[in-house]
């Protein structure tokens, strides 16, 4: 069997490997095997064809997996949507109870609200902790420390 079709055996076994596994590392095997198959239908030497097939997936080793690896770490988790506002301060505009419900504004919208605590009621006018959101509701909390520059964020 010639040198050529041996190495192109090599490659696609790595490259079947590399479908397998998502590595990338078997892939890039699988390329300097493909790169020492090409050295040997031009009729280089085994030695030479080593040296290609090590070559070239060194080069791709020490190139191309560091930038891959970069990319495949996740991003740091951004909160979107309502999880951003967790965490926030709101203003009550109505009686917060459990029984009733009540509005707060957060951001210059108007929320519907209950409190965290079951058997409080918060009054008209407090600034409150927003704990969850539950659906289309503020489960809040009255605040112990109101925010008036940075910090935990206040919305309103």
């Amino acid at each position: 069997m010639d040198a050529w079709a041996v190495w192109l055996i090599i490659g696609v076994a790595f490259a079947v490997a590399e479908v397998m596994t998502l590595t990338l590392v078997l892939g890039m095997l699988a390329t300097g095997a493909a790169a020492a198959a090409l050295a040997a239908a031009l009729g280089a030497s085994t030695i030479w064809q080593l040296v290609v097939f090590c070559a070239v997936s060194a080069l791709l080793l020490g190139g191309v997996f560091p930038i891959a690896r970069r990319h495949r770490k996740a991003p740091p988790s951004m909160k979107s949507g309502t999880e951003r506002l967790v965490g926030t301060q709101a203003i009550t505009l109505t009686d917060v109870t459990t029984a009733v419900g009540g509005r707060v504004r957060i951001g210059g919208e108007t929320w519907t609200a209950r409190p965290y605590d079951v058997s409080q009621v918060i009054p008209a006018g407090e600034w409150v902790d927003i704990k969850a959101i539950d659906g289309v509701t503020a489960v809040v909390h009255p605040t112990t420390s109101p925010v008036t520059g940075s910090g935990s964020e206040r919305i309103s």
